[in-house]
């Protein structure tokens, strides 16, 4: 089990728009498929529409928005990892599978079994 809190994305359901809080901020994430390249994309925005960062190309094991720098970006890392280090990049048949956009902080005070991945039904749908 992961130590980790994930943002599930439904890769059957792209591109998708969702709300998300981060950091005590509320901000709208934009997930999209590239299947000619088969690479994934993110943004997001405030939760007043400003958008912050668009189609950034998500990596494995990199941060998003790692190298912008706008203090209004949460300032936890969202990185695509695979825990368990087996894959060598994102794909549509990984991603949601052993490929995870993470939360990258590990809270060494707890239990990792009393970790739970955010449930999808807990982030609206716009």
């Amino acid at each position: 089990m992961s130590v980790r809190n994930y943002i599930p994305i439904d890769v059957d359901d792209l591109p998708e728009q969702f709300d998300y809080d981060i950091d005590d901020v509320d901000y709208i994430f934009e997930i999209k498929y590239n299947e000619q390249g088969d690479f994934f994309t993110a943004g997001i925005a405030l939760d007043d529409g400003t958008w912050l960062v668009r189609d950034w190309k998500m990596i494995l094991n990199q941060p998003l928005f790692f190298n912008i720098m706008d203090s209004r970006l949460p300032t936890t890392d969202l990185t695509p990892m695979d825990e368990s280090g087996q894959e060598k990049k994102i794909s549509i048949t990984n991603f949601g599978d052993t490929v995870f956009l993470y939360e990258d902080t590990v809270d060494t005070d707890s239990d990792p079994s009393e970790q739970i991945p955010i449930d999808s039904d807990e982030i609206g749908d716009d």
